[in-house]
């Protein structure tokens, strides 16, 4: 009979303490710090602070591991915002870990009873607990308000061993990779029976597995060579600027390039602040640098066709205009937009004022056809959208545009963050990324995930780059997220079957 887990369950106490930790381990694992080793490492930590919890203290101790990470892995929200919206963002986050980890505990404790055999326990239990980590991963991503799709662990490998996964079976099945690892780790420690050098050897085994899946093999279809700059423009929603100072710096920054011979130049999201489709001295600029290069002008700006401001992108060629435009899909609630806005001004009537404009949500589709070039079209947080990127690769984009303007954030974790995103998503979709941002990091990433061109940071530049294309379809962007319902189902399937047996066990010990 299994009863080896009392042994490995700490007094609450101690749990609390561990899961204050854990989260600054896992948060180490992320960009800046970028100690990818560490993720595996933070989650095994927070599993062993919920062995043998029950789902009230489990609800505790994964608060606190929530708290301790999310307010970690987004303080760079307290540079202009400060602590409010800070602490609203990460509590919220941290409730759905801490009912996470709550459910994991009910497995923990009761799973290996459920499967009593020493290949139940380690075949299992860690399937269980990893495809629970991803369905509260992917509800966060997506609930409420479009959700927040940051932090998930998938995201602290985007440089690691185990990067190129993310094309066999996305995001949320490399979180689910990383977390069987921890699970099955901690899940080993729970057998004494067995011999160290067993215990090690399946471990060991167990990650060689996963590190023998080759990469995927992405297939060059052609070539584009592209600019894309930067032009260390203060266009942060705080900053303060006169009108035309930011096209003006991404107009500078272009100068030094106007004779290169490329297919397109690509600037970032805002980077015009007067919107070229209703201001003739705007659209004459974009013109020039057009004409000038003979290219189109891919750019950002604030957009207002009707009564409803976008945050769009626009397709530009001299003497034409904006021959195609993308709206924002995915605009950020509470930055962008103020859901509900009468219900939350009055917690925090300063800050949600402002929020002075609400963006639309666009409706167009994401893809631009660039003389012949398809490109697909993320702003900002769009490329952190799962199902944008698949809408993407469905309308056959052979390279991703993400532009991006991260001034409000100055020289936080921010922009690398999601810097990382672009890059698993490169991999991911096997499509050269162009990560263009106002101010940094911006960078081209290839398909295989490696840098081909950056800049600094608050440097003014340009990446002039030849570029592969492809039309290859990965394995991840033909399931779709297929993966992410199939091992979400394994885990919930997985805790019913727990939670079942633990209400049989205990009306026969009522009986008795």
């Amino acid at each position: 009979m299994w009863g080896s887990e009392r042994a490995f369950s700490l007094p609450l106490w101690a749990s609390v303490l561990v899961a204050a930790g854990a989260g600054a381990v896992l948060d180490a694992g992320f960009p800046d710090r970028n100690w990818w080793f560490l993720a595996p490492v933070g989650v095994a930590l927070m599993l062993v602070a919920v062995l043998g919890r029950s789902f009230g203290t489990g609800l505790l101790v994964g608060l606190v591991a929530g708290l301790s990470f999310w307010l970690t892995h987004i303080f760079w929200i307290t540079l202009y915002l400060g602590l409010v919206p800070w602490f609203a963002l990460g509590g919220l986050q941290s409730l759905f870990f801490a009912a996470g980890l709550a459910l994991i505990a009910v497995v923990l404790r009761h799973g290996p009873r459920v499967w009593p055999s020493v290949w139940g326990r380690l075949g299992v239990v860690p399937v269980i607990v990893a495809g629970l980590w991803t369905a509260r991963e992917a509800i966060s991503a997506v609930w409420p308000y479009g959700g927040f799709a940051w932090g998930r662990v998938a995201l602290s490998q985007s440089e690691s061993p185990f990067n190129s996964l993310v094309a066999w079976v996305g995001l949320s099945g490399l979180s689910f990779i990383m977390v069987w690892l921890s699970a099955l780790a901690v899940q080993l420690c729970r057998e004494p029976d067995l011999t160290r050098t067993l215990r090690a050897s399946v471990a060991l085994g167990a990650v060689a597995l996963v590190l023998a899946i080759p990469a995927w093999p992405t297939i060059q279809t052609g070539t584009t060579r592209l600019a894309a700059v930067q032009g260390n423009a203060d266009a942060g929603l705080f900053a303060e600027y006169s009108p035309g100072q930011i096209l003006q710096d991404h107009t500078s920054a272009t100068l030094p390039i106007i004779d290169e011979s490329v297919d397109f130049v690509v600037w970032p999201e805002n980077s015009s602040d007067i919107d070229p489709t209703r201001s003739a001295d705007a659209a004459r600029v974009l013109d020039y640098i057009s004409s000038e290069m003979d290219v189109p002008l891919v750019t950002g700006t604030i957009t207002k066709p009707e009564d409803t401001y976008f945050n769009s992108s626009l397709l530009w060629e001299a003497g034409r205009g904006a021959v195609d435009v993308y709206d924002k899909i995915h605009p950020v609630p509470f930055a962008e937009y103020m859901p509900d806005r009468a219900f939350w001004r009055p917690f925090a009537p300063e800050l949600i004022d402002l929020i002075g404009r609400d963006y639309g949500i666009g409706s167009r589709d994401n893809i631009f056809d660039i003389n012949g070039v398809l490109a697909g079209i993320a702003i900002c947080f769009d490329i952190a959208d799962d199902q944008l990127v698949h809408e993407m690769i469905d309308g056959h984009a052979q390279i991703i545009l993400a532009q991006t303007n991260n001034a409000d954030f100055g020289h936080t974790d921010e922009s690398v963050q999601q810097l990382a995103i672009a890059r698993l998503r490169a991999i991911e979709a096997g499509r050269t990324v162009v990560n263009i941002s106002t101010v940094g990091s911006s960078a081209i990433i290839t398909p295989d995930g490696q840098t081909l061109d950056s800049l600094p940071t608050f440097t003014a530049g340009a990446m002039v780059q030849t570029v592969p294309l492809s039309d290859t379809i990965t394995p991840a962007m033909a399931v779709g997220r297929g993966v992410e319902w199939l091992v979400s189902g394994l885990g919930l399937a997985g805790l019913a079957l727990c939670v079942i047996w633990a209400g049989r066990r205990r009306s026969a010990n009522a009986v008795r």
